[in-house]
């Protein structure tokens, strides 16, 4: 029988991405395919709670955390940002169209049982630790991912 497994590497923090990354992980859940989701590096920004509790880091670590988007709401576009504009005309366009929002995407994704796996190694290299993530995920390295994959027919990286 034909797997119907497919795994996404998530690995880019950019709003045009991530929609991307969602709505593939929610296409194939709505067609009855197992998905999993594994975020590493910039993508783990995507999953970055708002109201994350503070920790004592080390310089870099915290330098990374300030720099970077704290959470879905505050991606930026890949191509055409304009400073963070792009990211809200593009939200914009987004909801006069009725195309659901990043934020409804990964609801929708937690509905439908995708699994969000947030990587650990980059969460160490990052300084993010479990409760400035957001709830409902798991938390593993890449032999986790890649035990995933090997069973997978479709293997994406966004």
């Amino acid at each position: 029988m034909e797997s119907t497994k497919k795994t996404i590497i998530v690995f880019s923090g950019d709003l045009d991405k991530a929609l991307a990354a969602f709505i593939i992980a929610n296409g194939a859940a709505a067609m009855g395919d197992e998905v999993t989701m594994f975020f590493t590096f910039w993508g783990l920004n995507i999953l970055r709670r708002q109201d994350a509790p503070s920790h004592q880091k080390g310089f870099l670590q915290g330098m990374f955390g300030g720099m970077m988007p704290r959470g879905s709401t505050r991606l930026g576009l890949s191509k055409m940002n304009f400073g963070g504009m792009g990211a809200g005309m593009m939200r914009k366009v987004m909801r006069q169209e009725h195309v659901a929002s990043l934020e409804e995407l990964i609801q929708i994704a937690r509905d439908q049982g995708v699994k969000m796996i947030a990587c650990t190694m980059s969460m160490d290299v990052l300084g993010f630790r479990e409760d400035e993530l957001i709830d409902g995920l798991e938390f593993a390295g890449v032999a986790t991912y890649l035990g995933e994959a090997d069973e997978a027919n479709v293997n994406l990286f966004i």
